[in-house]
């Protein structure tokens, strides 16, 4: 069976720095770097991935693309007197993925666009590079399409800021990184059953577990 050219544009980003393609890469990271960290682009350089990700070539769709510096949160080093191991210069990470401090940024930058997704599109030694959708939610292409309007709704305003995104909700555990088990929703649902089953004793911080009544009328102990 024949397959499409989203199909071998896929496989060719499974391992962007080889080959043809990472001959390619090299030339886009020395024109980025060169560029603003916050840039403007006309097409998707992921046709697919943004196809994926609910982009449409029509008015009301903007694509940016954001500059992201890898690493840790870089803190200025206290004239006051403390331990090394408190002058909090190293190690502080931030809680947020780049990839949606990246999106927030485009946000900031665009005040009357809505974030719809983002993906990656490259890294460097010093910078990691993201380009993100955004949708003008007040645009009549976007009001009149029935795929894309529920973003005009005002409960979607400041999206990105609330961890809607993918991003945003990654972050905050709620898709399946690791199966159905990693879910938000699945370990609610564990510890309410085991709370029913009287298995958990939250008042103690240690959380002992209680055995069920079953436990103890097979081992012949009165509970």
């Amino acid at each position: 069976m024949a397959q499409s050219m989203y199909h071998y544009m896929a496989l060719a980003w499974k391992k962007p720095y080889e080959g043809e393609h990472g001959q390619l890469m090299k030339m886009r990271l020395v024109e980025w770097r060169r560029q603003p960290s916050i840039v403007r682009v006309e097409k998707p350089t992921r046709i697919d991935r943004a196809r994926r990700l609910g982009y449409k070539a029509k008015p009301g769709f903007v694509v940016v693309r954001v500059r992201v510096r890898k690493g840790g949160l870089r803190k200025p080093r206290p004239n006051s007197g403390r331990r090394p191991k408190r002058m909090g210069v190293y190690g502080h990470s931030p809680r947020k993925s780049l990839q949606l401090i990246a999106e927030e940024r485009a946000a900031r930058k665009y005040r009357n666009l809505e974030v719809l997704n983002s993906y990656y599109v490259g890294e460097d030694g010093l910078y990691k590079y993201y380009e993100v959708i955004l949708v003008d939610p007040h645009h009549p292409a976007i009001l009149s399409d029935p795929d894309i309007n529920w973003i005009a709704n005002p409960s979607q305003r400041g999206r990105v800021f609330r961890g809607k995104t993918s991003a945003g909700r990654k972050a905050r555990g709620l898709l399946a990184v690791r199966g159905l088990r990693g879910t938000h929703k699945y370990k609610w649902k564990k510890k309410q059953k085991e709370r029913e089953l009287k298995k958990r004793h939250e008042a103690s911080r240690g959380a002992r577990l209680i055995a069920p009544k079953e436990v103890y009328e097979e081992l012949g102990i009165e509970k």
